[in-house]
């Protein structure tokens, strides 16, 4: 087991604090690589190489590359510490179960917008627009049928009133004693 400076042990936090960041915010490319990176800088059989490696498992698993987030899981099921490779057993798990298939209306598929040409100079937003925008024009109120609406005197009301009343005369009671 080799030692880690201090100094790269900052910056192996530095880069998976990073892509923790990445992977949170749907960069799984950056995630996998600050990852990688902050995983070549640690002991991997220490406590934070554990969880970097863990992190790095999810991110594989999000950018697509079930086989090494699968691989790597089999490694981590050994790891010394008992909590990382908890971890490690319940998503190899969970990256083995079967895959179900869901009817194609029940997806949404979200283009990758990360292919598609900067377009910024086709789209031209207006700032001074000389249309006058569209009124909405109210809906008429729907009418409703009061022999289906409950009109029974509401007992609650009455007994909402007298408690306030009450409650206001002992007040004035007690400022005048």
């Amino acid at each position: 087991m080799s030692t880690v400076s201090s100094e790269s042990l900052e910056i192996a936090k530095a880069r998976y604090q990073n892509g923790k960041a990445a992977f949170e915010t749907g960069q799984y490319r950056e995630a996998v690589e600050q990852l990688e990176k902050a995983g070549a800088l640690l002991a991997r059989n220490s406590r934070l190489g554990g969880e970097v490696q863990i992190w790095l498992v999810t991110a594989y698993e999000a950018a697509g590359r079930t086989e090494e987030a699968i691989a790597l899981c089999e490694q981590l099921k050994r790891h010394p510490h008992l909590e990382i490779s908890k971890q490690a057993r319940e998503l190899h798990y969970i990256l083995n179960a079967p895959r179900l298939q869901r009817p194609k209306e029940w997806m949404t598929e979200i283009p990758d917008l990360g292919a598609v040409p900067d377009n910024e100079s086709k789209i031209r937003l207006s700032v001074n627009n000389t249309q006058s925008p569209k009124r909405q024009i109210p809906a008429e109120p729907e009418f409703v049928d009061l022999t289906q609406v409950n009109t029974r005197d509401n007992r609650f009301i009455w007994m909402a009133l007298i408690v306030i009343g009450l409650t206001l005369g002992g007040l004035l009671w007690l400022s005048f004693s």
